[in-house]
């Protein structure tokens, strides 16, 4: 792949380029080393599938050597053997082989987040094929004044999350068509709006697939330790909802005072295309009245959910505490993320017309599904892996000698989250899917921190963090293909290196701003990053 940065921006580091016109500054030499680790790896499928081997493999060695730690949870806990120790358990022999055979259906079946994001996507479905979340993504950023558009665009990228890949598909190619028509840069467009849709990926204002993916990997780390918690999709939402308007604010003021400035006035001669032809479809007087009719649906369900909540005694509230915290609703909250798209997305498509019969909407479902045969494939290896972990207690093995190590060195405090930060982050460089990535850290890094002091859920924000900034900047990014074709599209010749280049410094500032906002949030002024939501861990 190409690191040619097309002559228009200079990279870091860069020196007189050679006569073919490739730079060989140290940052494009950093993102070639990128690039080939992230090619060695195989596909994540694979990958699981190697791990699944490896440690059945670790397993046999370490209980062979019957390796051992002491067990740090208290006397008479759950889980806790009687002689104060956790061994590791060898399936590399006849009981394992007989454990492995006979939960290997179960394992996948019982995955958390199978379920649950297959039930959410369902009604993300309905929504997205009707035309609704296209519709009223479109009028948000088409609607904003010149002077609001890169605030709105970041924005638009956000809350495009909750539909999966309709912000890289749609949003951004609008985006770099609007600046265009604006008599801006386009690429400028396009860096805001990427830098709302991926680098600002964790964040939302609703809950979306994202969460019940990852609190159902964490729940299952985090029982390595405790055997009875439980992590809710839910339990990040305070910190994700205000992380939204911190994102907004930094991705704007990233693009209008670094990005833009840097690409300078776009000469339309550099485009590999003729933007005479380029067209952005307006809003209908129609599509209106469906965003309208919807819009009252809405309300009304909003008004109709928040009688089983709010009142006291409540048949949604926790019946035994009265409290909201543990309650149905927040048990079920997948169910309402489901409804919550399917029925707006059901009244939007009768309005306009696209959704006429009940096999409009089976379609709808039917073709979100269709999209996820990877996801499931990745769900059946990814799950074997984690029940193996599991099993074998090399995970609780691992997390008690790292606990023991941070202790050692006095790596206790919330210093620790700004290295777990950056760790997370560099591993997206290389292994870019979020369910992937933590399927394969959780297991470690959320049983030993637990340990060190800290909730599940403050965990898992933080991990959130550093899967989310370095999403703009590595070419192993899913859809980083896609935005470089885009991007080609207005500077002929345009490589990695100038799209890295151009997305590094949202990376750079997103990495500061969000973690120092993060530490603010649940150290300084002590916050919960969501619903019922722990800090602190204590065995």
């Amino acid at each position: 792949m190409s690191s040619n940065n097309g002559g228009s921006l200079p990279l870091p580091g860069d020196v007189p380029s050679d006569p073919n016109n490739q730079p060989s500054g140290w940052f494009v030499r950093f993102l070639n080393v990128v690039e080939r680790l992230g090619n060695l790896l195989p596909h994540p499928i694979t990958l699981f599938a190697m791990f699944c081997a490896a440690v059945v493999v670790i397993s046999g060695i370490a209980g062979y050597f019957e390796l051992t730690v002491v067990d740090p949870r208290p006397e008479g806990a759950s889980g806790r053997s009687a002689d104060g120790l956790i061994h590791v358990v060898s399936l590399m022999n006849a009981e394992g082989l007989r454990m492995i055979v006979s939960n290997l259906v179960t394992n996948f079946t019982g995955f958390t987040p199978l379920g649950t994001v297959l039930v959410a996507l369902l009604g993300v479905g309905i929504a997205d094929r009707s035309g609704l979340l296209s519709a009223a993504m479109r009028l948000l950023v088409m609607g904003a004044s010149k002077r609001l558009v890169t605030m709105t665009l970041v924005f638009s990228g956000i809350v495009s999350n909750t539909a999966s890949e309709l912000g890289y598909v749609v949003l951004i190619p609008m985006a770099a068509m609007i600046f265009h028509s604006l008599g801006r840069h386009p690429l400028a467009g396009l860096a805001a709006a990427f830098a709302g849709v991926s680098g600002g990926y964790s964040a939302n204002l609703l809950l979306g697939t994202v969460d019940p993916l990852l609190s159902g990997i964490t729940e299952a780390a985090a029982q390595m330790i405790d055997p009875d918690y439980l992590v809710g999709p839910e339990v990040n939402w305070y910190f994700m909802f205000v992380s939204t308007f911190l994102i907004t604010f930094l991705g704007a003021f990233v693009t209008e005072k670094i990005v833009e400035p840097k690409l300078g006035k776009y000469d339309a001669s550099e485009a590999a295309i003729d933007l005479s032809e380029q067209k952005m479809d307006t809003v209908s007087a129609l599509e209106k009245k469906g965003l309208k009719i919807a819009g009252l649906a809405v309300l009304v369900m909003s008004a109709l959910l928040a009688l089983t909540i709010i009142p006291e005694g409540a048949p949604l509230r926790n019946q035994e505490t009265g409290l909201v915290a543990g309650s149905p609703f927040l048990k079920g909250i997948v169910a309402f993320i489901f409804v919550c798209f399917a029925i707006p997305g059901l009244v939007y498509g009768r309005v306009v017309g696209s959704m006429k019969r009940d096999i409009d909407v089976i379609n709808a479902m039917s073709s979100s599904m269709s999209s996820m045969g990877m996801y499931i494939v990745l769900v059946f290896f990814a799950s074997q892996f984690v029940a193996f972990f599991k099993w074998t207690n090399l995970g609780a093995v691992l997390a008690v000698s790292g606990a023991d190590a941070l202790n050692a060195i006095g790596l206790t405090g919330p210093l620790v989250f700004v290295l777990f930060i950056m760790m997370c982050g560099f591993i997206n460089l290389m292994l870019g899917s979020a369910s992937a990535q933590w399927a394969v850290t959780a297991p470690i890094f959320v049983p030993m921190l637990m340990l060190v002091g800290y909730a599940p859920e403050t965990i898992q924000a933080a991990y959130r963090i550093g899967d989310s900034v370095t999403n703009l900047i590595t070419p192993m990014m899913s859809y980083f293909g896609l935005i470089l074709a885009v991007a080609s599209q207005y500077k002929k010749n345009l490589g990695i290196g100038t799209l890295v280049a151009t997305m590094l410094p949202y990376s750079i500032v997103f990495f500061i701003g969000w973690t120092c906002f993060f530490f603010i949030w649940v150290f300084v002024i002590g916050l919960p990053v969501g619903p019922g939501a722990a800090t602190y861990y204590t065995p």
